[in-house]
C-alpha cells in the first residue's frame, strides 16, 4: 500500500502526470496538518460528541470545551478529509470515523491515535537522529503514563490483527506450551489459548511493560474465558533463560524491528534451542518488501531506525535467521486484512 495524492478531475491528473503539482508541499504541509488535527479531535473528544449527531460546531465545542470558531475550522478540514459530513448546519460521522475513532467500537484505534502525540515529538527529533545516528530508544525513555498509553495503544493494533493470526497460523496438533516473547497486552496468547483448549500461555516482557500491561491481560483472559491459562512474566528477551525443549509454539510479534542483525540471529538460536521438535516459531513483523519502491515498508525502517536503532526486516532475511539456527522455514504469511504485515513462521525438525 502506497500514500499518495488524489485527483479530483482530469486536470488534476494531467498536471500530477506532467509533474506540474509540488508534490513535495503536499506530502508536508496539509498531511501535517491533517495528522495533527486527528490527533486533536481524538484528544479532546470531537468524535464521541457527534456519536448521536448532527451537531453544530457550536454545539461541538460546548461538548469538548473548546472554541467554538477553532472547533468550526478543525470539523470543517475532517469533512474535507471524509471522517465527517455535513448535514445542514450540523456535522455527522462518516462510516470510517464510526468505525475506528469511537472509544466504544470493538474497532476503537483511540489510544493508538493518542500515542501519536507521544511519537510527534518523538519523529521532530530525525534531525538529530540524521546528524548523529544516535536513535532514542524510546523503551527507556518513556514517563510511567507513556507507558500505559504505549500498551493500551499497542493493544488496539493487535486487536485488528489477531483474527487474521489465529485463521491463518498453524498450531502443532496437542500443543500444550506456547510462550508470547513481548506480548503484554495478551491480546494473541490469550487468543491461541482460546483457539486450542488445551494450550496454556506465558508472556514474556519487560517489568514496565508487565506492570502497565497486568489489566490488559486480566481483561483479554477474562473475555476469551481462559482465565488461569495465561501468565505473565516480567523479564528480558535478550538475557533471560528461555529453557531447553520447553516450548510447543513461540510467538515474537512485532518485536525484531527493535533489534539489529546479530541480535536478531542470536534470538533465532536462543529460540530454536527452547522448541520442543515439532514446535512452531511465528514471527509477525511489518515487513520491508524488497522493492525499492516498497514506501510503507521504508518509513516503517526509517521509524524504528530512529526511535530503537533497528528496522524493518525482509520475510527472506527472517528465514534466513531461521534456518541458521536449525529451524525449517515455511511460506511467507501476507496478511490481507494489515497492509505491510506478515509472518515468517518456521518449523523445529522432529
Amino acid at each position: 500500500m502506497r500514500f499518495g495524492l488524489r485527483p479530483d478531475s482530469v486536470p488534476e491528473r494531467a498536471a500530477l502526470a506532467l509533474g506540474l503539482v509540488p508534490t513535495p508541499f503536499l506530502h508536508t504541509h496539509p498531511t501535517l496538518l491533517l495528522a495533527r488535527a486527528l490527533i486533536a479531535a481524538v484528544e479532546h473528544s470531537v468524535f464521541e460528541a457527534l456519536t448521536d449527531g448532527p451537531r453544530s460546531a457550536a454545539e461541538v465545542a460546548h461538548a469538548c470545551d473548546t472554541h467554538p470558531d477553532a472547533t468550526a475550522a478543525l470539523l470543517d478540514a475532517l469533512t474535507g478529509a471524509e471522517y465527517l459530513e455535513r448535514q445542514g448546519d450540523g456535522y455527522v460521522l462518516c462510516p470510517v470515523a464510526r468505525k475506528w475513532l469511537l472509544r466504544d467500537s470493538p474497532c476503537s484505534l483511540v489510544d493508538s491515535i493518542r500515542f501519536r502525540a507521544i511519537e510527534w515529538d518523538w519523529i521532530s527529533r530525525l534531525d538529530d537522529f540524521l546528524v548523529t545516528g544516535e536513535p532514542l530508544d524510546f523503551h527507556r525513555a518513556m514517563t510511567e503514563d507513556e507507558w500505559g498509553l504505549y500498551q493500551r495503544g499497542m493493544l488496539a493494533l493487535a486487536r485488528l490483527a489477531v483474527p487474521e493470526t489465529i485463521r491463518r497460523t498453524s498450531v502443532p496438533e496437542g500443543a500444550r506450551t506456547l510462550l508470547d516473547v513481548g506480548g503484554s497486552h495478551g491480546a494473541f496468547a490469550s487468543a491461541f489459548c482460546a483457539r486450542y483448549p488445551n494450550l496454556r500461555a506465558t508472556v514474556l516482557d519487560l517489568p514496565e511493560a508487565v506492570l502497565h500491561a497486568a489489566p490488559l491481560l486480566a481483561e483479554a483472559a477474562a473475555s476469551a474465558g481462559i482465565n488461569g491459562r495465561v501468565e505473565h512474566q516480567p523479564g528480558d528477551v535478550l538475557t533471560d533463560d528461555l529453557g531447553e525443549g520447553a516450548w510447543d509454539v513461540v510467538f515474537v510479534g512485532q518485536l525484531v524491528h527493535h533489534f539489529d542483525e546479530a541480535t536478531g540471529r542470536d534470538l533465532m538460536r536462543r529460540i530454536a534451542r527452547a522448541l520442543r521438535p515439532g514446535g512452531v516459531l511465528i514471527v509477525q513483523e511489518v515487513m520491508r518488501d524488497r522493492k525499492p519502491d516498497d514506501q510503507l515498508g521504508a518509513l516503517a525502517g526509517l521509524y524504528f531506525a530512529l526511535t530503537s536503532a533497528a528496522g524493518t526486516r525482509t520475510f527472506e532475511e527472517i528465514a534466513d535467521w531461521q534456518r541458521e539456527a536449525g529451524l525449517i522455514p515455511q511460506r511467507p504469511v501476507r496478511f490481507r486484512t494489515l497492509p505491510g504485515v506478515g509472518q515468517q513462521n518456521a518449523v523445529k525438525p522432529g
